[in-house]
């Protein structure tokens, strides 16, 4: 495997890990806090193969990292963390990281994956883009662009309108968007669902127009 980023202010379980992956055979390069960890991100990223990933970091949250990792390129990222919520699990993948493991964890588990994923990709890029009309979406940076300019987009807005790109012409329903998007366990009004189209229209501007509405039936994406 290629060497190894850990990301985690727990300095014991740094040293657990350390210690294991080294006597695999693999090298670990850790960092303890979340300003240290976009540094060198920023700076030295394409020289790791994996990403291991707390949430819970003083500075900066791994959130936070994570997004700023996916900005940047498609290297496997795992988050190892305490927070066991299903909204934090689902936030996680929906950032783009890899795996998900909650702590405490088997090392010869957390080894395995890493293994596992490392072999897998292999250094190459996924092509993660999708485009209809005006409209590019980055699904594993998690960036929006209308023509080429990229747009700030909320979670919900972005989960919405990466369902439309996946089903460009589709007839899409309220009911369909709320089970996709706010999950089975939503309970409230489908009128939220248009709340948050009007939200992602305006947020695309003038390709706002590309989102359609059909009376009585729910929504369409269309090239133009």
């Amino acid at each position: 495997m290629k060497k190894i980023l850990l990301i985690e202010d727990d300095l014991q379980i740094c040293e657990v890990i350390t210690r294991y992956f080294r006597d695999k055979g693999t090298e670990i390069i850790s960092v303890h806090n979340g300003n240290d960890a976009l540094e060198t991100i920023g700076n030295s990223l394409d020289d790791y193969g994996l990403v291991l990933l707390d949430i819970m970091l003083p500075e900066v949250d791994g959130f936070i990292i994570c997004r700023a990792i996916r900005r940047k390129n498609d290297i496997p990222v795992i988050f190892i963390t305490a927070r066991a919520r299903e909204e934090d699990i689902l936030y996680g993948y929906e950032l783009g990281c890899d795996d998900y493991i909650i702590k405490p964890f088997l090392l010869s588990a957390l080894y395995a994956k890493c293994e596992a994923l490392s072999k897998r990709y292999g250094g190459t890029v996924i092509d993660s883009t999708l485009q209809c009309g005006r409209i590019k979406l980055d699904t594993r940076q998690l960036i929006c662009y209308v023509d080429n300019t990229e747009i700030e987009l909320p979670r919900k807005e972005f989960a919405i309108l990466q369902y439309f790109m996946n089903h460009i012409g589709w007839t899409v329903s309220r009911d369909t968007l709320l089970n996709r998007v706010w999950g089975d366990d939503f309970f409230g009004s489908d009128r939220v669902v248009d709340n948050h189209i009007k939200k992602l229209r305006k947020a695309l501007g003038s390709a706002g127009i590309q989102i359609k509405t059909l009376v009585g039936r729910g929504y369409k994406l269309t090239e133009r």
